[in-house]
């Protein structure tokens, strides 16, 4: 075999947010007959217990603050290990294709000459609401919902998030990584005219045993974050439909073990 060319597939296998109870049954399968997997620090301890015993794990960090690789480090280890193994898994907290950089990744594979294919995980900004009693649309309440990245440091997704737009783009506003900037969040949505009484929820280690809401509004929720510490990773859920986690939140998911 000429030694360019590429011996193995790249799988980019979305984790879910962690009930491995949500993890698809074609990402079990690949863990199991893999011969890498190159994980991110997001991925529950339940999901990498299904990792073949045989196969290599590397673990490419990726939480604020503490990356153990970069993106182009990760993506150059993908490149080699597709040279030297038949099946190679990325695998990535919630959705590749959902703030995960996923299709970053996808076009610098195939720009190599590297097989890649992509397997949808359940992202955590509609499976941790819903597991906090919160449906993010609701007849009378809700009929849109935007989701945003709430990361707006260095490596960021987009230069600017237009806040004014999202404001009035839809009734229900998801923001993923938004805790850090959470106090710039609140001042730029109730500058483009959003109540300060806005209900707000943050849904931390959702899906989880450990999973923990913190209910307040828009013009209060970021003197809650400080005064309790309540820290990363959270989704942030604003409008009306947070309204309904008290009643909802009665009952829960099971999170399988």
């Amino acid at each position: 075999m000429n030694e360019n060319q590429c011996l193995g597939k790249v799988h980019l296998v979305g984790a879910g947010p962690g009930d491995p109870g949500l993890f698809t049954i074609k990402g079990k399968t690949l863990l199991e007959c893999a011969d890498v997997v190159v994980y991110d620090a997001l991925v529950s301890p339940q999901i990498l217990a299904m990792i073949n015993p045989n196969a290599e794990q590397i673990h490419a960090g990726k939480r604020r603050g503490f990356h153990t690789m970069d993106q182009q480090e990760i993506t150059q280890l993908l490149i080699e290990k597709a040279h030297e193994h038949a099946i190679v898994v990325r695998l990535k907290g919630g959705d590749p294709f959902v703030f995960g950089r996923g299709g970053e990744e996808m076009q610098d594979l195939l720009a190599a000459g590297v097989s890649v294919e992509v397997v949808p995980g359940v992202t955590a900004g509609i499976a941790a609401p819903a597991y906090a009693g919160i449906p993010l649309t609701h007849r009378d309440y809700s009929s849109s919902v935007t989701f945003v990245t709430g990361h707006e440091a260095a490596g960021k997704y987009r230069p600017e998030v237009n806040w004014q737009a999202i404001a009035h783009g839809s009734e229900t506003i998801v923001v993923y990584m938004g805790v850090h900037n959470l106090p710039h969040i609140v001042s730029e949505l109730t500058a483009a005219g959003l109540s300060p009484e806005t209900p707000v929820a943050l849904v931390r280690w959702g899906t989880r045993p450990e999973q923990e809401e913190l209910i307040g509004t828009l013009g209060a929720i970021a003197q809650q974050v400080e005064a309790t510490g309540f820290t990363s990773p959270a989704i942030v859920v604003i409008g009306h439909v947070v309204n309904l986690h008290q009643t909802l939140s009665q009952c829960r998911p099971v999170v399988f073990g």
